[in-house]
């Protein structure tokens, strides 16, 4: 696959397998319908190597294609520092992960490294918390997080990278 000129962005969370692979699905949908799957190379990491290779978590896919997305052919895989020179946005679930990434970030690379709710507009958290040990409200919370801040993240790089794309 060719990713020159292509926006590439990494959402990352603890093992890959409930909110990453969630962010990943859900972005990946609005840019189909913005029109521009073409111009995104969009993947998701885990910090942790619990969950290489494996799909993301049932519960996970269940509330995902109750709203649309599928994520079926996702599996899980663990960042790398190469990661950080291939993406334009590393995009990280929480604090303790972000963590982590800053210290596998190789220090000459320019990514934008950060949370992914700082592009949410109706939440005022700063983490994506993780369902794992929750119940089934908690993957519909990250869902709503999730579809918030993939429409600010959507809006941020329409304005910042196709600034003749329309609103």
């Amino acid at each position: 696959m060719n990713d020159i000129g292509k926006v590439r962005i990494l959402f990352c969370c603890m093992g890959n397998i409930c909110r990453s692979p969630t962010a990943e699905a859900v972005f990946r949908h609005y840019v189909a319908q913005a029109g521009l799957t073409e111009q995104f190379h969009i993947d998701s990491a885990g910090t942790h190597d619990y969950h290489i290779g494996d799909p993301p978590d049932a519960r996970t896919q269940r509330a995902a294609k109750q709203r649309g997305y599928d994520m079926s052919n996702l599996r899980g895989r663990q960042v790398e520092a190469a990661d950080f020179m291939r993406f334009n946005y590393v995009l990280a679930m929480d604090e303790a992960n972000l963590d982590i990434l800053r210290r596998l970030r190789p220090r000459d690379v320019q990514s934008h490294l950060g949370l992914f709710l700082e592009f949410a507009q109706h939440h005022a958290e700063r983490e994506v918390p993780d369902p794992y040990y929750g119940g089934s409200d908690g993957f519909e919370r990250v869902l709503d997080m999730v579809e918030d801040a993939s429409n600010g993240l959507l809006l941020h790089v329409r304005q910042r990278h196709f600034s003749n794309s329309p609103e």
